[in-house]
């Protein structure tokens, strides 16, 4: 591993200098925060301020980053999570200590299992609450960054302010080194008030550790596909991540292979492309054709629950694993495990492969899709299909899209072209509800100049209501798209499949679209016949809009089962 950015050191100027040995009065320790995060390249700050947060949102006032608030602490984990996603950026995320901390947990939850870097800085009580001792502060937990050891991949804590700026590079570098993720960082309450004469903060080093794949291994991976029979990919969330949908072409072309996208690599690899299997992880046809390659190709994948529709996919040929995530080598199925960053593999193995030729190879995946066709065709799906082909008529090509754990969410892992790689966005990650809207604010504050589509359910929009205001108070570009069929529509399906009848499923709701416009938003409720004309004219409109479909709609029948 080379080492050489680590010897270039910043030479500060004259005027550096002077202000080091006369730092300006009235800073604290929330300053340096700030300071470390405008030097490590940020510009905005997700959040939710409180107690012993104080300076921390006082340097914020005093500083040039943007500062977007939120109005529950895990809806702005979502929108951080997003922000983290759209721009490949660390998105600060600012709380304060006890509940506020805890209740980002679901959302770190999302951040850790999609790889998206998210740098939480909390705060804590005072230094000598620290070590477990009951003192009775506000806020106390007896062990706070225990809650988050087991969501995030590093937990920094401070206790003096000289530790701040090194606390926030290591957390830095941590997010951003593959695979990205969230990162913790608490700060005591005192240590964040605490006047200090410390120089202002200037370039820190948080250079992300690369992760090169070993030779031999790529030696080896080239062989096996250059002379494969029936070679196939699977491309997965980690192609997106590092931007490496191009490279995946490349190599998809030069070996004739056909490449199946899982739902968290969706946009990976496009959709109507010859060798493009689409996203039907969950088919029997498509699992049965990666069963019959001889040699398969994993990139960015763990082969989870639904990548290997569950747990039921048991590939006959070798497979090549590439994984950025230690972790995730190996664990569901034996292959050979190449620990690396996606898109350096990608590169690598383009230069390694020697070109094959399989002029039938776009027959066999227009077959596979086919049969999918046909299969879900005679399933009586039509209303379901039809709201899929509408919305994407109505969202322009450039614009992200964020799905909730709903029946229309699993509809569109499986069936929504999501036409460019890193815009189609959802909770499949960790699974939990309410990810869509306060996601779709987080993308719009990225890039407000294009609209941006949330896809909830009525139980999952419920989770998110609150957010309206903030949607109104920053004008985000977000177009609401709310599902409503009365309750949670899948866990319906569910324990009446399991069970014989449903618990808990049946839910009071309010009149959506009287609750919007109680916002300031404006909001129309529609139908399948009128939703691509309602959805164009809301994208279409500055500031956030909802639109309120009822529709029960019905999952695809499953083929695992």
């Amino acid at each position: 591993m080379s080492h050489d950015h680590h010897d270039e050191r910043p030479e500060l100027t004259p005027a550096q200098i002077e202000a080091a040995l006369n730092p300006p009065p009235g800073r604290t320790g929330g300053d340096l925060v700030v300071e470390t995060l405008r030097g490590l390249g940020a510009t905005t700050v997700f959040g939710l301020p409180g107690q012993h947060a104080l300076a921390l949102f006082d340097a914020l006032r005093r500083s040039s980053l943007e500062y977007v608030g939120l109005r529950v602490e895990n809806n702005a984990g979502f929108a951080a999570d997003a922000y983290g996603r759209i721009t490949g950026e660390v998105a600060p995320l600012f709380l304060s200590t006890g509940p506020g901390a805890l209740t980002s947990l679901a959302a770190l939850q999302e951040a850790a299992a999609a790889s998206a870097p998210v740098l939480a800085v909390s705060s804590q009580i005072p230094v000598r609450g620290l070590g477990g001792g009951r003192h009775g502060h506000l806020h106390e937990l007896r062990d706070q960054q225990a809650s988050f050891r087991d969501v995030v991949k590093s937990v920094h804590t401070v206790r003096a302010a000289s530790q701040i700026p090194s606390a926030i590079a290591a957390a830095w570098e941590s997010a951003l080194t593959a695979p990205h993720g969230p990162v913790w960082v608490e700060i005591p309450q005192d240590v964040l008030d605490a006047a200090t004469a410390l120089p202002v903060v200037v370039a820190p080093d948080a250079t992300p550790r690369e992760l090169h794949a070993r030779p031999e291994l790529i030696a080896v991976a080239a062989h096996l596909l250059a002379n494969a029979e029936r070679p196939a990919i699977v491309a997965g969330g980690g192609v997106v991540r590092s931007d490496a949908s191009g490279k995946l072409r490349a190599l998809a072309e030069k070996l004739a292979a056909p490449v199946v996208s899982t739902y968290g690599g969706k946009g990976a690899f496009p959709w109507q492309h010859p060798l493009s299997l689409q996203s039907w992880v969950e088919d029997r046809h498509v699992t049965d054709f990666l069963e019959d390659a001889d040699v398969l190709l994993v990139v960015g994948s763990g082969l989870g629950e639904l990548s290997s529709n569950y747990y039921t996919f048991a590939p006959r040929g070798r497979v090549v694993q590439i994984e950025a995530d230690a972790g995730k080598l190996e664990a569901n199925l034996p292959a050979l495990g190449i620990h690396a960053d996606a898109r350096d593999a990608l590169a690598d193995l383009i230069d390694a492969v020697a070109p094959r030729e399989d002029p039938a190879a776009a027959d066999r995946v227009a077959g596979v899709l086919g049969r999918v066709r046909d299969r879900i065709g005679g399933q009586g799906r039509d209303l379901e299909q039809d709201i899929l082909a509408a919305i994407r008529t109505a969202l322009p090509d450039a614009s992200p899209s964020f799905w909730d754990m709903t029946i229309l969410g699993y509809w569109a892992w499986a069936a929504f072209d999501a036409r460019r790689p890193n815009t189609m966005h959802s909770a499949q990650g960790a699974g939990g509800l309410g990810y869509a809207f306060p996601a779709a604010l987080g993308a719009a504050v990225a890039d407000p100049t294009r609209p941006v589509l949330a896809v909830s359910g009525d139980g999952g929009a419920m989770y998110s209501v609150a957010e309206l205001a903030t949607a109104r108070q920053y004008g985000l570009p977000v177009t609401w798209l709310i599902v409503d069929d009365g309750g949670y529509g899948i866990l319906r399906e569910y324990l009446t499949g399991a069970c014989g009848e449903t618990t808990g499923t049946e839910l009071a709701r309010p009149d959506f679209t009287a609750l919007a416009e109680s916002f300031g938003v404006p909001a129309v409720r529609t139908s399948p016949e009128t939703l691509a004309a309602d959805l164009a004219e809301a994208f279409g409109r500055p500031g956030p809009s909802v639109v309120v479909l009822p529709a029960l709609l019905k999952m695809f029948e499953p083929t695992h089962l």
